[in-house]
């Protein structure tokens, strides 16, 4: 099953028998706001106007554990996970639709950690949000059936510090921040500015085009090839905190190449000092 799906396509699938559950996952990252400016609220987004018959989930709730020594968006309680998604209708035998407002990261979040539970069928609405245009609907929703869907973690390659540093040496690791974050001219959120040692620049935003869509396949191949997947070794990804990560593995699946996530990412590297750090544009 292809990890994207074009809004096209899941208005056909909707209509269709066995029609897709649809997960809305609306988010932004908390950063320093103007004086005055609320931070972005996901529900309150989602209330306003959704996917029909979309259910809300809430990433920093049920997509993530408390943030701490892990990281600032570690790996949420396997039966707390489990227990959210079967509320929202998720079952192992239908496919399921993630969605977010368009930037495509928490969407990414959703679907890696359905994946690596188990979930066989899990695909993210290409766009976005923005790609849509069908009708919305307005107000909260629940599933119309509980499903049944029980997580098996483990199901696709999970990297830890140890073994993201042991990658960024024998095979490619890839860091999705932007690029002055990797080189540590800024850092807005964590304790010191840098990367791992052998990590390689890729931001994940070069992996779309202007209307947040993915870039076809075979670009994305070909921008990959570019940054050292050779097709033999193997590939981890690290962004801030495990979210943008999961986008950049998402257009690596889109590009046919499989790649592993470390998840506690520079959150939790950057905040042990004994983990080293290297600056500047070349991965040293």
């Amino acid at each position: 099953m292809n990890a994207i799906i074009s809004a096209p396509e899941l208005a056909s699938e909707l209509s269709g028998e066995n029609p897709p559950v649809l997960l809305d996952v609306r988010w932004q990252l908390s950063v320093a706001k103007a004086a005055g400016e609320p931070p972005f609220d996901g529900r309150a987004a989602y209330a306003a106007g959704h996917l029909p018959g979309a259910v809300f989930v809430d990433l920093d709730a049920d997509l993530a554990g408390p943030a701490g020594a892990r990281g600032r968006h570690p790996l949420p309680d396997a039966d707390h996970f489990g227990a959210v998604m079967r509320a929202a209708g998720v079952s192992a035998d239908r496919p399921v639709v993630v969605y977010d407002g368009g930037q495509g990261w928490a969407a990414a979040r959703a679907w890696w950690l359905l994946r690596w539970t188990g979930h066989p069928a899990v695909r993210v609405l290409d766009g976005g949000l923005a790609a849509w245009t069908g009708e919305l609907e307005s107000g909260e929703a629940t599933a119309a059936t509980e499903g049944t869907f029980v997580p098996v973690p483990g199901s696709v390659e999970l990297l830890d510090a140890d073994g993201a540093a042991s990658l960024a040496r024998s095979g490619l690791l890839l860091d999705a921040r932007a690029a002055e974050r990797y080189r540590g001219d800024v850092e807005p959120i964590d304790r010191v500015g840098g990367h791992i040692p052998g990590a390689v620049s890729a931001p994940t935003t070069e992996n779309v085009a202007a209307d947040g869509r993915f870039r076809p396949a075979e670009e994305l191949a070909a921008r990959f090839k570019s940054l050292g997947a050779s097709g033999t070794s193997r590939v981890g990804v690290y962004c801030g905190s495990g979210v943008s990560g999961a986008h950049q593995v998402l257009a690596l699946a889109v590009a046919g190449i499989p790649a592993a996530l470390y998840v506690g990412s520079w959150s939790e590297w950057s905040s042990d000092p004994e983990r080293p750090v290297a600056t500047g544009a070349e991965p040293q």
